[in-house]
């Protein structure tokens, strides 16, 4: 069996900006009442690849002047699919308070 080698260029400048990619409302508005998980990012282990952002299903991720992402913790849903996606293991989902 292969391995599969992941590149990631260090400057994603060059992803396009599409509905997805823009912080939105959400479909099921504001969640900080009812999300049971909420994912938290550790910026010593993020390398600013953006699959967090590309994947977001509800566009809660902001990409930031230098790559860096930031979650809109008040239309986040707590789904995991960034935590999921993260190569780096960069994202942490921890039980809400």
């Amino acid at each position: 069996m292969s391995k599969l080698e992941v590149k990631i260029p260090k400057c994603r400048k060059d992803l396009p900006i599409t509905p997805l990619s823009v912080p939105t409302d959400g479909s099921m508005g504001k969640t900080g009442e009812w999300r049971t998980f909420k994912p938290v990012i550790d910026y010593s282990k993020c390398k600013h690849c953006l699959w967090c952002w590309i994947y977001c299903p509800e566009g809660t991720i902001e990409r930031g002047e230098d790559d860096t992402p930031k979650i809109d913790y008040e239309y986040c849903k707590g789904c995991g699919i960034c935590a999921e996606v993260c190569p780096f293991k960069a994202i942490e989902m921890v039980r809400e308070k």
